[in-house]
């Protein structure tokens, strides 16, 4: 049971950092948390080679603290294709995120969408998985059966409040995207 719980919360975070990187009419520096760069010949996050600040509303100030990094990041900007623009300057660059248009926001409402429906697919995995082992256990004679079908209904209650929070989450989102 511990084990279902620590995997139904591990894909509500998952679902919840998805969602941060999702871009809305905000710049947040979340949004580029996801991109990895090239630096001194391996990956690492643009966090880890400077500092990522808003600006303003819709424009990101990375501060890098070493200059020669500023075409890699720049580069790694471009290339996650989040549809801005990234400008530089001398002590680093400024991604500017354009307004959402009403086709972006459709395709970042059907983005949200599928990810909501990977969480579920994770969810329902980890309940067969407890599922199973629950059986399992009845079956060797560990449990007996009325302890299995209370287990059981125990593993649903608590699959259902996660779907309800995964759809929360995916309700709050829509909201955010259709500002």
């Amino acid at each position: 049971m511990d084990n279902l719980n620590t995997k139904l919360q591990e894909t509500k975070e998952w679902l919840r950092k998805e969602y941060a990187g999702l871009r809305t009419g905000q710049a947040t520096p979340a949004l580029l948390d996801s991109i990895k760069i090239d630096s001194y010949g391996s990956l690492v996050p643009i966090n880890q080679v400077g500092t990522v600040g808003v600006e303003d509303a819709r424009t990101l100030r990375v501060s890098v603290w070493d200059s020669s990094q500023i075409p890699a990041i720049e580069k790694g900007i471009t290339e996650a294709d989040l549809g801005v623009s990234v400008a530089t300057d001398s002590s680093g660059l400024r991604v500017v995120f354009p307004e959402l248009t009403a086709e972006r926001r459709t395709q970042l409402l059907k983005l949200a969408k599928a990810k909501l429906e990977d969480s579920r697919v994770a969810v329902r995995s980890a309940r067969d998985e407890a599922m199973k082992a629950i059986e399992k256990s009845q079956k060797e004679g560990d449990i007996s059966e009325d302890d299995m079908f209370t287990k059981k209904d125990g593993i649903q209650t608590q699959v259902d409040n996660i779907n309800k929070e995964l759809e929360e989450l995916y309700i709050n989102k829509e909201a955010e995207l259709n500002k």
